[in-house]
């Protein structure tokens, strides 16, 4: 009866990792979305440069918000690998890897910690570095108005405050 209900509890958190996999990656195209649609509003309004300050607080909303799903997606892998998998293997009487193999395995392959790099420099580049490109360029374009640049530097903030939290959630640890 308990290892039943472990496999239950199993389907349940695969089944929220996967929605929130499919969420957290449509969170890319969103924010690819939002980011054209700024610049093309920014752009068919003359080049008023002060509505790329839209760009910052966008991205970061969607960025944090790709940030928590990931971090709850591999949350629930560790969750699987470090506890539900050894008590269902405890009570087949069984060895702790060898239940829920791929939760292991999969994080195992000598090609992981590039991987994890390379999206990690993907993830600051759309979250980061982007929207910090629009507030060089709403500052380069001038006239800055003071109370917008006041904003600006807020903007700084949270880019910079979202870069940290990217990095240190990263998982960059090897096999």
């Amino acid at each position: 009866m308990a290892g039943r209900l472990l496999i239950v509890e199993y389907e349940q958190v695969k089944e929220e990792q996967r929605a929130r996999i499919g969420f957290r990656d449509n969170l890319l195209y969103a924010t690819l979305a939002s980011m054209a649609a700024i610049i093309t509003f920014t752009l068919q309004n003359d080049g008023q440069t002060e509505l790329l300050l839209l760009l910052p607080p966008a991205t970061v909303l969607l960025g944090w918000t790709y940030l928590v799903n990931d971090e709850k997606i591999s949350a629930i892998g560790r969750y699987v690998r470090e506890d539900l998998g050894p008590r269902l293997a405890t009570l087949a009487g069984g060895q702790p890897r060898g239940v829920f193999g791929w939760e292991t395995a999969h994080r195992s392959d000598r090609r992981r910690v590039s991987r994890k790099r390379l999206q990690l420099a993907v993830d600051l580049l759309i979250f980061c570095a982007a929207p910090a490109a629009s507030l060089i360029v709403y500052w380069v374009q001038g006239p800055v108005n003071p109370a917008l640049f006041t904003l600006s530097v807020l903007e700084v903030a949270l880019i910079v405050l979202l870069g940290v939290q990217i990095a240190l959630y990263a998982d960059l640890r090897g096999p």
